[in-house]
């Protein structure tokens, strides 16, 4: 990770540190950037997508990202709200340079974050968001930019005939009618709140739709995949055969099965994994998983004679051995999940999608679905720190990892690790009983309380 981009882009707080001035600076590295490799094959403009989620300060960066795009020479053309896989998707078909994001996913609304897209639909290469840190810091060789002239300036553009098209290509994808089903929809008053239900309609299903009337602070607030239990209340008091919930720029999905029942994403892995096993559809055998995934998927796996590969945590990472290893399906246990037929990076209204096609194919409830797999019970712990790198290198913080375990022995995991995307440090235990996970998990997070690294809030 660098110092400004993490595993899933730049994200902070708004103007506290990620300001209107960074995104006006991105903007103005990107137009130059991709308009200088432009020019030297002919004379045309750069092209480069922007979509945003609901959060209030999204404009501003929208606004601020327009401003440094079109004063370099490149043209901007604008998504409006729209999802983080639309922009992925419609960077890849309609050939743009590159695609802009304005998100801070699953956080709370006062963070905002800047995603990079390349010409492919795929994040952004390391090596170009380094030296877009360096431009930001100023220590770019090319710093000062110069700025377009006279006829050179660039334009911006309505694009949200793109978003439409995106709406058609996941009807396109929907292989049964849903009619006759009830399904639950919750869009975290975040970037699928105008598209999910229109893909769903279209389709035919009976759709209860909650969390899709955003204001700019509502993201994600008692909503979505991060506050799943709403959707459970709403799928068993309306007798719904299923619900999907997204997050704030619905690149993740979790499901509700029909007795509101939660099925993470390992869940959705272990559905799909065995229905294209069944089908013949797996060329290579492999799930993609992450080192969060649970000891549970594994054992399930190895049951059905399916194969797995563990990643570091970030979607980034699991789309990158996908597309080394030729693998059809991947993800994390938080629900971003990838179909490489499909999709280049998660896409969580994609993935309600499949699940439904799973489930009318089998022609059974959604409950039934997830027979044959029993995760192990397991604790995840996010502590807020003042500094997570520190908090994770404390020799008392390793200690009390050490002692955890030895405790589980070879019949449980401890993970501890720093987040990509916020100040925090997460804890994780599997184990045989969930008062193990318990006693594992609090000793690590007792001792980083105990060395003053926690934030009082």
């Amino acid at each position: 990770m660098g110092k400004y981009f993490g595993t899933d882009g730049f994200r902070g707080e708004a103007n506290v540190n990620l300001t209107a001035d960074h995104a006006y600076k991105i903007g103005r590295f990107l137009g130059w950037y991709y308009t200088k490799t432009k020019t030297e094959a002919g004379d045309e403009p750069a092209r480069i997508i922007i979509g945003k989620d609901t959060r209030r300060s999204s404009y501003m960066f929208e606004y601020a990202l327009v401003g440094g795009l079109v004063a370099s020479g490149a043209d901007a053309y604008l998504l409006h709200v729209t999802t983080t896989p639309c922009v992925s998707y419609i960077t890849k078909i309609d050939s743009f340079d590159c695609g802009i994001m304005i998100s801070a996913s699953h956080n709370p609304y006062y963070d905002n974050g800047i995603k990079l897209i390349n010409s492919k639909g795929e994040k952004m290469d390391e090596s170009i968001t380094d030296i877009i840190e360096k431009y930001i810091d100023g220590e770019f060789e090319m710093t000062p930019l110069p700025f377009a002239l006279k006829d050179k300036i660039g334009k911006t553009v309505d694009y949200v005939s793109g978003r439409n098209r995106y709406i058609g290509y996941l009807i396109s994808l929907g292989i049964y009618s849903f009619k006759g089903i009830k399904v639950g929809l919750d869009c975290a008053n975040g970037s699928s709140w105008n598209i999910a239900k229109a893909v769903f309609d279209a389709l035919g299903a009976t759709t209860y739709v909650i969390n899709a009337e955003p204001d700019g602070t509502n993201i994600n607030r008692n909503a979505g995949s991060t506050h799943i239990e709403g959707l459970q209340r709403l799928v068993v008091e309306k007798g719904l055969d299923v619900g999907f919930a997204f997050d704030g720029d619905a690149d993740r999905c979790l499901c509700v099965d029909e007795k509101g029942n939660i099925v993470d994403g390992d869940g959705i892995l272990y559905i799909f994994g065995k229905y294209i096993k069944e089908k013949g559809f797996f060329s290579n055998n492999t799930v993609v998983t992450t080192v969060m995934s649970n000891f549970g998927l594994y054992k399930a796996f190895e049951n059905l004679g399916i194969d797995y590969a563990k990643t570091d945590v970030g979607d980034r990472f699991v789309y990158e051995y996908m597309s080394k290893n030729g693998c059809k399906l991947g993800g994390e246990q938080s629900g971003h999940i990838i179909f490489s037929k499909y999709a280049t990076t998660g896409d969580g209204i994609l993935t309600s999608l499949k699940m439904m096609e799973v489930m009318l194919s089998a022609k059974k409830k959604f409950s039934e679905l997830t027979e044959g797999f029993t995760p192990y019970p397991q604790l995840l712990v996010n502590i807020r720190v003042t500094d997570k790198k520190d908090a994770a290198a404390d020799e008392d913080v390793i200690s009390a990892v050490s002692r955890a375990e030895k405790k589980l022995g070879t019949e449980g995991r401890i993970l501890v690790r720093e987040s990509g995307t916020e100040p925090v440090i997460r804890v994780m235990a599997e184990a045989k009983s969930t008062e193990l996970c318990e006693e594992c998990v609090y000793s690590i997070i007792d001792t980083i309380r105990s060395k003053g690294y926690e934030v009082k809030e």
